[in-house]
Formats: C-alpha cells, sequence, structure tokens
C-alpha cells in the first residue's frame, strides 16, 4: 500500500483511533489511581512497620537498662560481701571506725555508686549497722523498708556458702527500689576464721526515684522513663512489668519513638500534591491526545519519527541505569560462580569468563571467610549483607558491600545470589570524617578532643617526678595584628607554618594541638630536669621568631609559653590544663616572648586579678571612679593653659586605689571602654567650668583603638556636654602604633577631622617615635619624667631633653615636659626652650571643684 492509501486509511480511521486513545487513557489513568492506592498503603504499612521496631527496639533497650542496673549492684555487693576484711569487721562484731570513718562500706557508696541504703543484718535478724543517704543512721531494717525482709536475708544467707548475691525489686515509701543481699563470707582470705553459725547479711539499696529512671532512660536513648501508677496509666506508651520479692507488680513505662508517624506526616501530602499534579497532567493529556489523534493520520510520518526518537531515549535510558547499578552474582550450591552481569567488567576491570566456575570466596574476602558466612546464612534461610574486600584488576584493593540470599527455587544442591555495591569511596569518606573530627582542619594537628584523649592517656601512665608529663600552653604574640593587616588567607598560611615548626621542635611520641586561634597545647613526656624543659621553650621561641616567608614579604612574630607538668603541679587533666593557661598568662605579662613556670602563688594572683575584676565592674555601677585633673603651665608665662585627667578608684575595702593597680586588668577584660568612657565624660564636663581657652588632656589605651568605635564615642561626648573639640587633647602612647600602625592612622586621621588635639605621651621610650612623629598627625608630644628627673645633675639627660625640644620644634609640634619636682628642673626646661611643663612642683592633681575654685581666685586676682 502506498504512503497516501496508508494516510487515507488512517483518516478513515479517525474516530476509531479517538476511541482507541480515549480507552487506552482511561485504562492508564485507572493504573495510575491504582498505583498511587498502593503506594499509599504500602506507606502506611511501612510507617506502621517501623513503629512497631521503634517500639519492640525500646522495650529491648528498657530491659537491657535494668538488666545493666542489676548487674552493677551484684557486682558491688559481691566486692564488698565476699571480702575477708569484710567478714572481720562486719560480721563477727561491727567495728564503725572501719566501715565508717574509713569509709570502707560508708559514705562513699552513696556518693560513688548512688546506693540510698546500705544495711548489715546480724544473724539474729537485728540491723548491726546502716547508712541512709551517706549518713549513718539508727534505723532498723524493717522500718526503713515498710516491709518483712526476712525471706530474702534468709536466701542470702543459703546462697552464702555458694557466694551468690541475690537481687530484686521491691516498692519502699511509694518509690520503686533494687535491694541486693549477700551473706558475708570470708572470701579467699585464708587468714580470716570462719564463724560458725549463720552469717550477717549485706543489703545494699538502690532507689530508683523519677529523676534516676530519667537519667537511666537518657542513658539507653529511652525517653519519659518512669513508674506507672497503674495499667490505664501506659495508654499510649510502651510499658515493661518487673516482678518485685513480694510479689506486687511493678510497671515500668516510657513514650517510644514512633518514626512512622513522622515519615506519615512527611509524605502523605507530598503523595497527596503529587496525585493531584498527575490527575490534572493526565487530565490535560487526555484533552491534548484526543486532539492529536484527529490529526493522527495527516500527522502519521511525524509520529513515526517520534516513535525513533522515543526508542532512542529509551534506550539512552537503559544505557543509565546499567551505567549506575550494581554488578549481579549467583552462585551454585558449591558456592561456585555461575553468572556475573555486564557491569562486573566495567566497575572491577576483570572479564567475567575470568571467574566463572572459581568460588566466589577467591575475588571476594570477608572477615571471617565469605563460604562460613554464606553456609551460615543457608542454615537460617536467610538473606543478610557484609562489608567485604576484592582487588580490582588494575591491582587496588576495594571496599565492597555484598548482598545475597538463597535462590528459592534452586536444585537440591542449593544456591544463592546478589548484588555487590563497591563502597571504597564511602569507607575513605567515612575515614576521613574520622579523622577530621580529632584534628584541625586547617593545620592538620590534633584538636581539643583528641588532646585530652592523648593527655588523659598519659596520666593514666602515672608520669613520676623524675619522668614527669609536661604540658606547654603556647599563644602566639602579635599574630593578631598580622591577622587584621594583612588578612585571614595569610594568617592561616601562618599558622600552618608554625604548626610545622612545632611539630619539629617535638620528638615522635610528643603532641602538638591546636586549640583554636593562635592557641596551642605541646604534651611531652620522658623529660628528666626542668633544663630540658627550659631548652626546649628556647628551641620554640627562637623558631617562631624566625621570619615567615608569604607572599615574598617578611612577617615576625613571637609566642609566651606557660609550662605546668604532673605530677608536681596536678594529676588531673583539667588542672593541668589550667595552671599552664595561668603560667602563660604570667609569661604575657612579663613581657611576652618568654615562658613561666606554673608556681602556686600564681594561682593566688589570678584569684585576686579576678575579684579586683569583678570590684571594677561593681566601681563603674556604684560610682567609685574618682577623677582628678593635673594643671600644665606655660614654661614662659607661668599660666596654667591646659589640665591633665587622671582616674582614681576609691575602692570600700581597699581605699584610694592607683591607675597601675586596675587599668591593665581594664584593658585585658575589656573594661578599658566603660571605663575610658566615664574619664572622658567627667573631664569633658569638668572643662566646660573652665576659661575658653584652657585645653583638658585624656589618655587614651591601645586597646580602645581595637574596639569600642573610639571616634563615635569621642563625638559623643563632645555633643554630650558641648565642648568644642580644639579644646580636648587626646594622649596616645607609642603602643598604639605598634600594634596596628594603618588602622591606627585611620582612626587618628578621623579624630583629627573631629578637631581635637592629638599628643604621643611617654616621648623617649620607644625605638621608633621619630619616624612615628612624621608620619602622624600629632600636635605635641610630653618628654617621659625619666628624663626629667635627672635633669639637674646629668649631663646626658639635659643632652637628650634638648635634641627632643629640638626636634619638637622642626615639627611644629608643643613640647610637654612631665614629672617636675624641682625648681632646677623648671629653669633648665625653660632655657631650653621647651613650651609647657607639669609636676609636683607646680601642682598636684586636684578634684575639680577645687580646680575650679583655684581658676577662679586666679580670675579675680587678674
Amino acid at each position: 500500500m502506498s504512503p497516501a492509501a496508508e494516510l487515507s486509511r488512517q483518516a478513515a480511521m479517525g474516530p476509531s483511533n479517538s476511541r482507541a486513545t480515549r480507552g487506552a487513557l482511561l485504562l492508564i489513568s485507572v493504573l495510575l489511581l491504582l498505583l498511587f492506592v498502593v503506594a499509599s498503603v504500602t506507606l502506611v504499612q511501612i510507617a506502621l512497620r517501623q513503629n512497631t521496631r521503634a517500639i519492640e527496639r525500646s522495650l529491648f533497650y528498657v530491659e537491657k537498662a535494668t538488666q545493666v542496673r542489676q548487674k552493677s549492684i551484684l557486682a558491688t555487693i559481691a566486692d564488698y560481701a565476699f571480702w575477708g576484711e569484710a567478714y572481720r569487721n562486719l560480721h563477727a562484731a561491727v567495728d564503725l571506725e572501719w566501715a565508717y570513718t574509713r569509709q570502707n562500706l560508708g559514705p562513699s557508696l552513696f556518693e560513688d555508686f548512688g546506693f540510698e541504703g546500705v544495711f548489715v543484718v546480724a544473724a539474729d535478724g537485728s540491723t548491726a549497722y546502716a547508712v541512709v543517704d551517706g549518713q549513718r543512721v539508727a534505723t532498723p531494717v524493717r522500718q526503713w523498708f515498710g516491709q518483712d525482709m526476712a525471706a530474702l536475708l534468709a536466701q542470702a544467707r543459703e546462697q552464702a556458702g555458694d557466694e551468690e548475691p541475690l537481687v530484686g525489686y521491691v516498692q519502699i515509701a511509694g518509690q520503686p527500689a533494687l535491694v541486693a543481699a549477700a551473706g558475708f563470707t570470708p572470701g579467699d582470705d585464708p587468714q580470716i576464721a570462719e564463724v560458725p553459725g549463720p552469717t550477717s547479711v549485706l543489703l545494699f539499696v538502690d532507689l530508683l526515684g523519677p529523676d534516676k529512671l530519667q537519667a537511666l532512660g537518657e542513658d539507653f536513648g529511652i525517653d519519659r522513663l518512669q513508674v506507672a501508677s497503674s495499667t490505664a496509666d501506659v495508654s499510649g506508651a510502651s510499658s515493661l512489668r518487673l516482678a518485685t520479692l513480694n510479689g506486687e507488680p511493678l510497671l515500668l513505662r516510657w513514650q517510644p519513638a514512633r518514626p512512622g508517624d513522622q515519615l506519615l506526616y512527611l509524605i502523605l501530602p507530598l503523595l497527596a500534591l503529587a496525585g493531584s499534579i498527575v490527575a490534572l497532567v493526565t487530565w490535560l493529556t487526555l484533552r491534548r491526545a484526543m486532539a492529536a489523534a484527529r490529526e493522527m493520520d495527516a500527522g502519521y510520518a511525524s509520529l513515526y519519527a517520534s516513535q525513533r526518537a522515543l526508542a532512542t531515549s529509551e534506550a539512552r535510558f537503559r544505557d543509565v541505569a546499567e551505567a549506575a547499578s550494581d554488578w549481579i552474582w549467583e552462585v551454585d550450591g558449591e558456592l561456585r560462580l555461575t553468572y556475573l552481569s555486564a557491569r562486573f567488567q566495567a566497575v572491577t576491570g576483570h572479564a567475567e569468563s575470568d571467574w566463572l566456575g572459581h568460588p566466589i570466596d577467591e575475588f571476594i574476602e570477608c572477615p571471617g571467610g565469605l563460604s562460613t558466612w554464606l553456609s551460615k546464612c543457608k542454615s537460617r534461610a536467610a538473606n543478610g549483607t557484609r562489608q567485604c574486600h576484592y582487588r580490582a584488576r588494575d591491582g587496588r584493593l576495594r571496599t565492597c558491600r555484598l548482598a545475597m540470599r538463597a535462590i528459592a527455587d534452586a536444585q537440591p544442591a542449593g544456591g544463592y545470589r546478589g548484588t555487590v555495591s563497591d563502597i571504597s569511596e564511602e569507607v575513605e569518606a567515612r575515614a576521613r570524617i574520622e579523622h577530621l573530627s580529632l584534628h584541625d582542619a586547617l593545620t592538620g594537628l590534633p584538636n581539643r578532643s583528641r588532646m585530652q584523649e592523648f593527655l588523659e592517656g598519659k596520666l593514666k601512665a602515672r608520669p613520676t617526678a623524675d619522668k614527669p608529663l609536661v604540658m606547654l600552653s603556647l599563644d602566639l604574640d602579635r599574630f593578631k595584628q598580622v591577622n587584621d593587616s594583612s588578612g585571614h588567607e595569610v594568617g592561616d598560611q601562618v599558622l600552618s607554618e608554625v604548626s610545622r615548626r612545632l611539630r619539629l621542635c617535638l620528638r615522635e611520641g610528643d603532641l602538638v594541638a591546636r586549640m583554636g586561634g593562635d592557641e596551642f597545647i605541646l604534651i611531652v613526656s620522658d623529660i628528666s630536669s626542668q633544663e630540658e624543659v627550659e631548652h626546649l621553650c628556647e628551641r620554640l621561641i627562637a623558631s617562631i621568631e624566625q621570619p615567615f616567608e608569604i607572599d615574598s614579604h617578611n612577617i615576625f612574630i613571637g609566642t609566651s609559653i606557660g609550662v605546668a607538668m604532673a605530677p608536681a603541679d596536678a594529676a588531673l587533666a583539667e588542672e593541668l590544663l589550667r595552671y599552664a593557661d595561668i603560667a602563660l598568662y604570667e609569661a604575657k605579662g612579663a613581657g611576652r616572648n618568654t615562658w613561666r613556670f606554673y608556681a602556686s602563688d600564681m594561682n593566688q594572683r589570678v584569684v585576686e586579678q579576678r575579684q579586683l575584676e569583678s570590684d571594677l565592674r561593681q566601681a563603674l555601677q556604684n560610682d567609685e571612679l574618682r577623677l582628678l585633673l593635673q594643671p600644665r603651665y606655660s614654661v614662659s608665662s607661668k599660666r596654667m593653659v591646659a589640665a591633665e585627667a587622671l582616674v582614681r578608684w576609691q575602692h570600700p575595702q581597699r581605699g584610694l586605689l592607683s591607675p597601675d593597680t586596675f587599668i591593665p586588668i581594664a584593658e585585658t577584660t575589656g573594661l578599658i571602654v566603660p571605663l575610658s568612657s566615664w574619664v572622658l565624660q567627667a573631664a569633658c564636663t569638668a572643662a566646660m567650668s573652665w576659661d575658653e581657652d584652657l585645653i583638658v588632656s585624656v589618655n587614651l589605651s591601645s586597646v580602645e583603638f581595637q574596639r569600642g568605635h573610639l571616634v563615635a564615642r569621642v563625638q559623643s561626648v563632645l555633643d554630650a556636654t558641648g565642648l568644642p573639640p580644639s579644646r580636648l587633647e587626646l594622649e596616645l602612647t607609642e603602643s598604639v602604633l605598634l600594634e596596628d600602625a594603618e588602622g591606627a592612622l585611620v582612626i587618628m586621621q578621623a579624630l583629627k577631622d573631629l578637631g581635637v588635639r592629638l599628643s604621643m605621651d611617654d616621648f623617649g621610650t620607644g625605638y621608633s617615635s621619630l619616624g612615628y612623629l612624621r608620619t602622624f598627625p600629632f600636635d605635641g608630644l610630653k618628654i617621659d619624667r625619666s628624663f626629667v628627673s635627672d635633669l639637674d645633675g646629668c649631663e646626658n639627660s639635659q643632652a637628650i631633653i634638648q635634641a627632643i625640644i629640638g626636634l619638637g620644634r622642626a615639627l611644629c609640634l608643643t613640647v610637654t615636659a612631665e614629672g617636675v619636682e624641682t625648681q632646677g628642673q623648671l629653669d633648665i626646661l625653660q632655657r631650653y626652650g621647651c613650651e609647657e611643663a607639669q609636676g609636683y612642683f607646680l601642682d598636684r592633681p586636684l578634684q575639680p571643684a577645687l580646680l575650679r575654685r583655684a581658676l577662679e581666685r586666679l580670675a579675680q586676682g587678674a
């Protein structure tokens, strides 16, 4: 038939094509509906099965928890009851000093094991010894238990000869309790003579109160484990019935997990949504299909082309599915390979023909032997999976997961079939994850968890004074400035290089751990003297001091080290870490780039500093700070031109404290910002009551340049007090510039933009102040008092003073001399052209009210 005739025939069959299309689509719709129904029913069954398994699993863990509790109390009472010393001191006669005072059978049982009741019942039934909640009492056993325990005592005496303790549950004051009983025996001690007659009985009582049951459940992953008041109380929960010694039932209840419900809550809405979408798509498809059926004759050639494209697509899909699936195997009753899928060669590199007819365990290796495992599975008519290994064609050892099941319709000889999945990458990923959990991701060093584990192991070996365990706590000096100025990427490279250098300084069995940031812990053993530790510290500091070449730039940092040793300083890991940190704090306070060994007085200083820190926080709230103002005079006119703000602390117990006592603590704890804000506010407020041309000078800490939004705080105080910016002078030391010169320059320029004056304090005590004076926007400098104090008789000091004054003039800076104590010093300063001076000779620091009255008197005298 010609193509035209075929098209004509298809056109004539148009209506039948429409009916066929409609019938086929309706059938597909019904099948889809059935599919969704089956999927929903299957989902519900899976959810119910998950709930059932969760309940069974929780019941197993509750039973396991009670068994573990019973085994623990049985083991403990056996250690005490079948002990010769206990027999001698508690059976023949009760030795209270041995039992309670020396804690052989005293409070430690309550503190360490949680036994609320410990009783010794004599042969005549009397209570010879009783400890309740760790305290010795005179309460008889029957009274405390609230019931007769004669049967339990008798049975314990009967089993004393076999040294078998008893355990059971009872109700005590409405609470369940686990009771263990055992008759005393001399045990294996031949020196203890056995006393004729019935033996005394030792009772241990473990009250299972709500908190203890809750903790017991949490240890085994059980939620809300508690005692059920009745059988009606267990509705909606799982329960376990425990038999008590007196026959009364004891019912435990808990709330089992219901993973199936969560699955239903998540999947059913999605399934319903998917069904709605499919229904809509089916309806739209039906409409389009009917339209297409009407045009089928005209588009027959196009349909044929579409069918070919569809066939190609299906072939592509099959190829992808085959490439993504596992390889399949089958063995006969002798475990010889009879079938291997095509994926076998693609995954392993071996040809199927190379292994067909060979025993499967020649290719796949499993722990215990694959043949043995398959034989066991056959005996149980079961299926299962195992993690195994095989060697690929390229020689690499690969890890796989083998799944199998017995062939149901195999010959009497039997057989198995299953799949093999290559999980080498998964196993390697798990190993990497485990490694990362114990190591620092950046440096590869052990992290805090691994360090703690290593330290505990070393301390369990009980180091001695001759062979101590040495812990070194390292903190990098000036690393924060490197990180802030050069970026985190450079900081990370520095940390990696530091880690490498630290490892090179230690031996194979020692440990270097990164605690986070720029903090490291070194644990070193087999060091016999303090000199060796000092030599190690010298090597570490020398190694870290070497320049770090990063991106063609040399970066210099240092390190401070705190040393603590076990057992001399501490025997516990937490204490050793704390003492090493205390020693590190001392090393930093000693000027950094050095080390300090822990000493007991360091701990006391830390305690005192923490107390002082706490008091300082209260001082800021309780208005205990006091402002003093030291006048500054013009050397030529002897007129007051400024006043420097000084702060004192009126401590409630220690009296008036100078800044040297509390400013360092404020800088290390972050209190320097609110403290400085208080001084700035008080000084500017006081200056508003002076003449309009007098300047107030306030000292700044280097810490304020790193935090605290300094420029905004200064602007806020000026706005609040109304003080003109030109009347405010801020004094800063060279340390501000040394820590972060670029950042400091930005902040100083912003302060200059506000209109305030900037002055360098303690000039001459640093080593690069000249370069800073040329680069940074200073208005003045202050000569340190150490140079002024020697002016009267030291020509060198006079020469230095003359040079500094000349330098100030050359740079157009106002030069102020601090610490002027004599007329001779003032005369020399005037002769050399110093512009301003301050000191006790000119005026002592004054309270703001006194300074204001002094200014008023000067104004009236003028």
